[in-house]
């Protein structure tokens, strides 16, 4: 459910003041709008106050890749969970190339892939930076991507990013029984005056979940995972040996 003040609203559509791409970006989902629809309203959303605009090639991502990245850009928080491999916003560049090369992706649309999700982890230390608290699946540290220098250079960027401030790593130990993160993995994006979403992907499909009994089941998930990792402490130690 989307909650809109009706003057706001009417007030949108009088063309009285612009609409924030984020609340754009709800209505869209509400809305169930197709990809091409949505990719074009959210570039149109985020150069509304633009005096001249010109999108010389708007075919560059995938319209669900953008919806990420305004969520991304507008969050005050992320809880990222991920069963088998390093959270996007965490990974070195020869790690996000490795998964990028290796999926069912165009080598040009790899590169350009490559590009936008190093500048999204911007979001991580910027000025007045998100919240990231990553609960991470064991066997992601543990499988090798790329070689070997590539996971031992990835454990020493993860270990770096425990130390700021605005970022709690944690791992979910292997061979512990059933848990629901099994069932795959989610982003929960939680937004300033605004109600959270729920993110989940695989390789056909992408979903941007709002009902708040959805969101609120998968905060239960959330729970239920940072009750069964390690603390950040046996989770860094857990970094080293795996570094070496």
């Amino acid at each position: 459910m989307v909650r809109i003040l009706p003057q706001l609203l009417s007030a949108w559509e009088k063309g009285q003041r612009v609409p924030q791409p984020e609340d754009v970006a709800r209505l869209l989902g509400a809305l169930r709008v197709d990809d091409v629809t949505y990719d074009r309203m959210m570039r149109l959303a985020r150069h509304a106050r633009d005096d001249n605009w010109l999108d010389s090639n708007p075919s560059d991502l995938p319209p669900a890749l953008s919806g990420i990245v305004e969520y991304e850009r507008t969050a005050t928080r992320i809880t990222n969970w991920e069963l088998a491999i390093v959270p996007g916003l965490l990974q070195t560049p020869d790690y996000a190339r490795a998964i990028l090369t290796n999926s069912e992706i165009e080598l040009p649309q790899a590169d350009t892939r490559l590009v936008a999700r190093l500048n999204r982890q911007g979001i991580l230390t910027r000025p007045d930076p998100v919240r990231l608290t990553a609960l991470v699946g064991e066997i992601a540290i543990r499988e090798e991507i790329g070689s070997a220098d590539v996971m031992s250079d990835q454990m020493d960027h993860l270990l770096k990013m425990t130390g700021r401030p605005n970022i709690s790593l944690r791992i979910v130990p292997a061979n512990i029984g059933y848990h629901p993160g099994m069932n795959g993995s989610f982003i929960l994006y939680e937004f300033a005056g605004l109600s959270p979403i729920v993110h989940l992907e695989n390789s056909h499909a992408t979903a941007f979940l709002h009902e708040d009994q959805v969101v609120g089941s998968y905060r239960k998930q959330a729970k239920i995972l940072a009750g069964k990792a390690l603390s950040e402490d046996d989770t860094r130690a857990m970094l080293r040996e795996v570094a070496r």
